[in-house]
């Protein structure tokens, strides 16, 4: 029968032992990340070339000095406000559906392209022919186009604003937008 181990001996490498494992693990990391090293190192020479390494070195010897300089000038209400209006912005632009804006954004882009062609045209439309204009399909369709987003403008959208409900109603209102009729609905 085997005898029990009692004392484990712990086997020591040496420092030179060590040094070498070091070396086959950085070897073999290198290898294994190749590409990526050498991305990185074109992108290191590329920003070297155009002086931004000698400019972050700077910043970062300067660190305490130009983070003073960059908190005095936001330390002003001009500054205040726009973070403030940059941030809103950002959390409008959020909330566009640009499934629904696309089909208007390239009607607006077919219209300047007609006002274009037509712009050294100095015709003067009469109040008959401006309502002789109004029975082309084309001009009915645009005018129908505006008068829904001039509706969609005048509805209440009050319970659809986030910055006048408490912020447990405003997740809610993420997850829903309202219809051409004022139909509530989820958000595709």
């Amino acid at each position: 029968m085997a005898k029990a181990i009692k004392k484990v001996v712990k086997i020591e490498m040496t420092e030179e032992e060590k040094r070498a494992q070091d070396l086959r693990e950085i070897e073999t990391a290198l290898i294994e990340n190749k590409d990526a090293i050498l991305e990185t190192i074109d992108l290191l020479k590329q920003m070297n070339n155009r002086g931004a390494l000698t400019m972050a070195t700077s910043l970062f010897a300067e660190g305490d000095k130009v983070l003073y300089t960059i908190i005095k000038a936001l330390d002003n209400p001009e500054a205040t406000n726009l973070l403030k209006n940059m941030l809103l912005l950002v959390g409008v632009l959020g909330t566009i559906n640009v499934k629904q804006l696309e089909p208007f954004v390239v009607k607006l882009n077919a219209g300047i392209a007609r006002m274009a062609e037509h712009k050294d045209q100095e015709k003067q439309l009469s109040y008959f022919g401006f309502a002789k204009t109004l029975k082309d399909p084309e001009v009915n369709r645009a005018v129908g186009l505006l008068l829904d987003f001039l509706r969609g403008m005048g509805q209440d959208t009050e319970d659809l604003e986030r910055n006048t409900q408490p912020p447990e109603d405003q997740a809610i209102q993420k997850e829903r937008t309202r219809d051409y009729d004022g139909t509530m609905h989820k958000r595709d």
